[in-house]
């Protein structure tokens, strides 16, 4: 059995749009015209997900997946089995759109598919993290706790960027008025100042003759960056997603970025130490989990060295070695290992290294929003005094000449 996404009309006209059953595309239509349904679209959610037909409505954000792993977690957790909770999620109408994408991903899991790439084929927006830790969890067993953990990573994601938002809604209102005003002083005022300067014989003052030039290079001039910038962009998205060599290249150039490395490196260090803690406790080897901890931190460069890393561990090499080999890890976890190889404690160790990333990446976070907002301000400030300056100083002018 499949799952068809469907949209028709009943008998009095009203339109209907919903899931249903079905062998095959056909069967689905016959369905459906038995329970008086004229289906205008009926499409596999298995072979089409929403993502494919409508790109552009890329929806499946941190919001909805914190509550599907946390409703998932919570039904595993009171013994359901796993497509049968997924079952009972597709009928909870909080998922919304989400219910295609979620049926999509148990049919996947009835022809024998992992959860971890079920949930990777519903959406693009699913993070490397996401799978790789619930990848961990059905290998040790332990998928209830991992995604309840999950639920709760990705909800204080979450608050930390409703926090960040709401710390840069009042420079962005600023910033966005400042600039309408100052393209509007500079395309109207400024002109009709400066004509009428022109006229009466008085030179124009510096900063309005600059400020002049820049109004007419400015929109043309913009308008050819946007552009480039855009194809830009768009070219290096391509680019990482489809070549490894440039997405592991990308990977490592994230970490010499001034002001982003440091709170990156704090958000690797700490999905790595999450991740690995709880394949410790579910009884993974150190030597198989280490590289599926280094998955989990979604970069592909920590990835390919941590494969090298594990083989290190098989050749007899100790574990904060190996860690210490991989350089966005090497600062300060490694201590953390060594110290709980000597005391036999490595998974409380790790536990307690895991809240101190965390700590750090939210205070980086928060430094860092702290910094954006007054550059914005005094940005905003120091445009809006140029333009006030090229406004004044020849009213000033015409009216030295007047008296």
């Amino acid at each position: 059995m499949r799952t068809y996404e469907y949209k028709g009309f009943d008998g009095t006209g009203r339109a209907l749009r919903g899931l249903i059953e079905a062998l095959d595309l056909k069967d689905a239509r016959e369905r459906l015209s038995s329970r008086g349904v004229m289906a205008e679209m009926v499409q596999a959610t298995h072979d089409q997900p929403t993502t494919a037909r409508h790109p552009w409505r890329e929806s499946f954000g941190l919001d909805a997946r914190a509550m599907l792993y946390r409703e998932l977690g919570a039904l595993l957790h009171s013994g359901l089995p796993l497509a049968q909770a997924l079952d009972v999620l597709i009928a909870v109408p909080e998922l919304g759109e989400q219910r295609g994408r979620v049926a999509a991903a148990r049919d996947r899991l009835r022809e024998g598919s992992s959860l971890a790439a079920a949930l990777q084929s519903m959406a693009q927006s699913i993070s490397a993290y996401e799978v790789a830790i619930i990848e961990a969890g059905e290998k040790t067993g332990a998928l209830d706790t991992v995604l309840d953990r999950l639920a709760s990573f990705l909800e204080e994601q979450i608050r930390l960027r409703d926090k960040i938002q709401s710390s840069l809604i009042y420079p962005a209102i600023v910033f966005s008025l400042s600039i309408v005003i100052g393209l509007f002083m500079m395309g109207l005022m400024i002109p009709r100042i400066s004509r009428l300067l022109t006229e009466s014989s008085i030179p124009l003052p510096v900063i309005t003759r600059l400020m002049m030039a820049l109004g007419k290079g400015l929109l043309p001039f913009a308008a050819i960056a946007a552009l480039l910038i855009l194809g830009l962009v768009l070219g290096i998205r391509h680019a990482i997603r489809n070549n490894p060599a440039t997405r592991a290249a990308w990977s490592s150039y994230l970490f010499r970025i001034p002001f982003v490395c440091r709170p990156y490196t704090a958000l690797v260090n700490l999905r790595f130490t999450r991740t690995l803690t709880l394949l410790m406790e579910g009884g993974v080897p150190l030597v198989d989990g280490l590289p599926l901890a280094a998955r989990a931190t979604g970069s592909s460069w920590i990835a390919a060295l941590g494969m090298r890393a594990a083989e290190g561990i098989r050749h007899g090499r100790s574990v904060a070695d190996a860690v210490r080999s991989i350089p966005p890890l090497g600062e300060s976890l490694p201590l953390w290992i060594q110290a709980g190889e000597a005391s036999g404690k490595l998974e409380s160790l790790l536990q307690n290294a895991g809240d101190r990333f965390q700590q750090q990446w939210e205070r980086q976070i928060s430094r860092a929003v702290a910094v954006v907002e007054p550059i914005l301000i005094l940005a905003v400030g120091g445009f809006v005094l140029l333009v006030a300056l090229s406004v004044l100083l020849p009213i000033l002018s015409l009216n030295q000449m007047i008296r």
